[in-house]
C-alpha cells in the first residue's frame, strides 16, 4: 500500500515572485555576500574583549570581598 502524495506542500517550490520571476521561499545564503559597511570583528576586538573580561572575572572575586569586609 503506497502513501497518496500531498501536492499541498510540493507546490512551494513552483511558486514566482512576480515582481523578479524567481523561485520564492527557499533559504537565503548571505554566506558569500557581506552586509555592506559592516565588517567582522578583528583579531585585535577579539584580544580587545578577551582581556576585559579576564579583568573583570578575575577582580570579581577580590571586589566583593572587600565589599563584604568593609560593609
Amino acid at each position: 500500500m503506497q502513501a497518496k502524495l500531498r501536492t499541498g506542500f510540493s507546490n512551494r517550490s513552483r511558486i514566482t515572485c512576480p515582481r523578479t520571476n524567481k523561485k520564492c521561499g527557499g533559504v537565503v545564503n548571505t554566506e558569500d555576500r557581506p552586509i555592506a559597511g559592516q565588517p567582522g570583528f578583528s583579531t585585535e576586538d577579539i584580544f580587545w574583549a578577551i582581556g576585559i573580561w579576564s579583568v573583570i572575572l578575575t577582580l570579581s572575586p577580590v571586589i566583593v570581598f572587600y565589599v563584604l569586609m568593609v560593609a
